[in-house]
């Protein structure tokens, strides 16, 4: 399977960027393909221009797509699936990923009518949080994400769709133990998570 990984995250020194190399070597280690655009390494422009707002609020086809959006669709075209693999940050995916929708999701791309976009096997959200789902709230901006995600910038555009969550690893805050534990678990579930994908 071709899979495209959507990496989000500034720093390398984070669970989060472990996480992403325990899936990939998990996808590799089960003889899967890969290809990853890291938005921040790549310095993945997440601004939505005028010219591309005029595009999508007139629905005009016919104007241009920058290359950098052109290119995302491209792998997106040539995989199997999608991975998304970021960090949760006030309850939103970073901006990166945010704008990275808001640009790649073109009209006559990913919506409206004669979609160049394929239907994916499989969309894979690894989301990454410093908060507890014990915890109500918790429970229910984890929905409301899902409801984001999964259900408006997926919806049918992959046949079988996902979110899981890596909880409880926020640094500090009398967590710091608590933290190498989940951190040591959720490792081993990413690995397991890329080798059975």
């Amino acid at each position: 399977m071709n899979v495209f990984v959507v990496y989000v995250h500034p720093s390398d020194n984070s669970f989060t960027y472990l996480a992403k190399e325990e899936f990939i070597k998990g996808l590799t280690d089960a003889g899967h393909s890969v290809e990853v655009s890291d938005l921040y390494k790549m310095n993945f422009n997440e601004v939505f221009s005028e010219s591309e707002y005029l595009r999508e609020a007139f629905y005009d086809e016919s104007a241009d797509v920058p290359q950098d959006v052109l290119d995302e669709q491209a792998k997106i075209n040539a995989a199997d699936a999608i991975v998304f693999i970021y960090p949760v940050f006030w309850t939103e995916a970073p901006s990166k990923l945010v704008g990275w929708f808001q640009r790649v999701w073109t009209y006559g791309f990913a919506y409206g009518q004669n979609l160049k976009m394929k239907q994916l096997d499989k969309a894979l959200f690894l989301v990454t949080m410093g908060g507890s789902l014990c915890d109500e709230v918790r429970k229910q901006q984890a929905e409301a994400m899902k409801t984001v995600m999964l259900g408006d910038r997926i919806n049918c555009r992959a046949k079988e769709k996902q979110m899981i969550f890596f909880d409880e690893m926020t640094r500090g805050y009398g967590n710091d133990g608590h933290r190498a534990e989940n951190q040591e678990k959720f490792l081993k579930q990413a690995y397991k998570i890329g080798l059975e994908f």
